[in-house]
Formats: structure tokens, C-alpha cells, sequence
């Protein structure tokens, strides 16, 4: 792995070969696969999944519920999200616990790419995206 500073990667990540991360990570719970790169500013949350040969770029948050298959690119400030309906309180007024929320699974297909959104849009949860040629 080639190592930057201000790298926080927490012992539970597995990393694959050649694996190369850039300063100022978060990584904690996640599995990367082989011959990824990670960019400057990325946070990477548990149960995360990336295969190998992946890249993501800089300003990427990826949320605990995403798969990203072989060959993924992630463009730079790409935010992933996991709740349909995002709440800070339930019906009582109290801050949201874990358990008052499901975590909806996003899958990114092999080969695909996603570049950043206007602000009004974001990585839906429980979408798939599917292969995509360059250009397409």
C-alpha cells in the first residue's frame, strides 16, 4: 500500500494489493479490493465493498449499504446516501437511533461511472447502475 499522511484507517479495513490511498482518508469496516485508488478528502464507512481495479476521486463519501464492482470509477465530491426518508428525530422529537432506520443497498455495476451531481441529486439508494461504455 502506499501510504500518505493524514491517513486514518482503522484495523477492521481489509486492503487489497496494491491498494493506493491518498492523505486526509477515513476508512473504517470496509473491504477494497486490489489495485484501487482512493483519493484526498474520501471517507470510506463500514460494510462498504470496492472491488478491485476501482477508483475513486477526490470529495467522495461512500456510505455504509454501497457495492462498487471491478473497474468502478467514482468522479470527484460524489456522496452516496443510504435512507430513503432521512430524518435527524423520530415521531417523539428524539434524535434517530440505528435502529430507526434501514440501511437501503446501492449497487454499482462493473465498468460504470458516476461523476459528480448537481446539488439537487444524489446517488439514490436501492439503484443499481449498470455497465456504461465511455462516452455513453
Amino acid at each position: 500500500m502506499e501510504h500518505h499522511l493524514n491517513q486514518q484507517i482503522a484495523p477492521d479495513v481489509k486492503l487489497g494489493k496494491g491498494v493506493r490511498i491518498y492523505g486526509f482518508t477515513n476508512l473504517y469496516g470496509c473491504e477494497i479490493g486490489d489495485d484501487v485508488k482512493i483519493g484526498t478528502f474520501v471517507e470510506i464507512q463500514k460494510g462498504v465493498r470496492v472491488g478491485n481495479r476501482c477508483k475513486i476521486s477526490s470529495h467522495t463519501f461512500i456510505c455504509e449499504g454501497v457495492t462498487l464492482e471491478e473497474e468502478v470509477f467514482i468522479g470527484h465530491n460524489v456522496t452516496f446516501i443510504n435512507d430513503l426518508y432521512p430524518r435527524a428525530t423520530n415521531a417523539d422529537g428524539q434524535l434517530k437511533t440505528e435502529q430507526e432506520w434501514t440501511c437501503e443497498p446501492t449497487l454499482i455495476k462493473r465498468g460504470a461511472s458516476s461523476a459528480r451531481a448537481p446539488p439537487c441529486c444524489v446517488e439514490s439508494p436501492s439503484v443499481n447502475l449498470p455497465w456504461s461504455a465511455p462516452g455513453a
